[in-house]
């Protein structure tokens, strides 16, 4: 029995990495916030963030490519989900417009490469 060498583990694709150095700036944001936070916006936030990175390795052990889209799907509404908190955390002046835009922009980027994939999976059930 070979060795696919082309296989990737979940935490060797683009998405889950990507995934991860957001959730590891949203727990580094979070530390600022004020303590009356702790269990309302942070633990949100870092949920939210946390369920991207733990639904995309759940998509990547999914067999049939209908699961895994249904998956992604979740993964996409996390990351909404997210990006929602951290504009109340910018309206609430918790963190800087600098650190937003850039947070922003990074998951906004990572939204195109989770569509791009669903998209993958939707060519490739076709087939």
């Amino acid at each position: 029995m070979g060795v696919d060498k082309d296989y990737k583990k979940f935490y060797q694709t683009d998405i889950w990495k990507i995934a991860f150095e957001l959730l590891k700036k949203v727990y580094k944001l979070t530390l600022k916030f004020p303590d009356a936070e702790k269990y309302a916006l942070t633990s949100q936030l870092r949920r939210s963030s946390n369920s991207i990175l733990a639904n995309t390795a759940e998509a990547h052990g999914r067999f049939y490519f209908k699961d895994k889209i249904r998956v992604f799907y979740i993964v996409r509404g996390e990351l909404e989900e997210t990006q929602s908190h951290l504009w109340v955390a910018y309206s609430q002046k918790y963190i800087d417009k600098g650190e937003f835009l850039k947070v922003e922009k990074d998951y906004e980027n990572l939204k195109v490469k989770i569509n791009n994939q669903i998209n993958n999976w939707h060519t490739q059930n076709k087939k």
